[in-house]
């Protein structure tokens, strides 16, 4: 048979090890290209840099104004 625990842990040590387990909220930071709200150490979703640098190119949407009407 497997071993069982001899007593029960009472309610202030399960709120002891429970202490650490919690959430945090995410840290941002301001993008220096566009100003955005971003992740640290992520390229910005919005203009595509990082660090000052362009790392990837972002496509643009087109409206569909303008296809429909050409003038």
């Amino acid at each position: 048979m497997p071993q069982e625990p001899k007593r029960r842990h009472s309610k202030g040590r399960k709120g002891k090890r429970r202490a650490s387990i919690h959430l945090t909220n995410p840290k941002f930071m301001v993008c220096s290209n566009c100003k955005q709200v971003t992740l640290p150490h992520m390229v910005c979703k919005k203009c595509g840099y990082y660090e000052g640098k362009r790392v990837i190119a972002i496509k643009t949407k087109k409206d569909k104004t303008d296809k429909q009407n050409p003038a």
